[in-house]
């Protein structure tokens, strides 16, 4: 298979769109669906359960991958011209800034 040039647009601006989507579903609680897992069922977006935890982790992956995914297949077909800027350090920096991000968000876990 060829790698053609909007190979690396798709997976640079997929990486750098996913970690963005991802702090804001969290932070939004934008989930695609709710599982819960003491009835073991699943639910079309956010719904609180009746008895033990809701899981909204995977709903919150497969809203920022969906959105990630959309993004990314926009700017994979734009011209050459329109994405000749695009920066590969941005695959790998939004990421880690992300996971700064989480750990602030998350230091009263961890710093108790």
């Amino acid at each position: 298979m060829a790698v053609t040039r909007s190979h690396p647009v798709f997976a640079i601006t997929f990486a750098v769109t996913y970690a963005i989507l991802y702090v804001l579903a969290v932070e939004h609680n934008w989930a695609l669906f709710t599982y819960h897992p003491v009835a073991e069922e699943f639910h079309f977006l956010v719904e609180k359960a009746a008895d033990g935890p809701s899981m909204y982790w995977y709903g919150w992956m497969a809203s920022a991958g969906l959105g990630a995914l959309f993004v990314s297949a926009i700017v994979a077909w734009l011209p050459a011209g329109l994405t000749n800027g695009l920066a590969i350090g941005l695959s790998w920096a939004i990421p880690l800034f992300t996971m700064g991000i989480f750990v602030y968000l998350m230091k009263d876990f961890f710093f108790r």
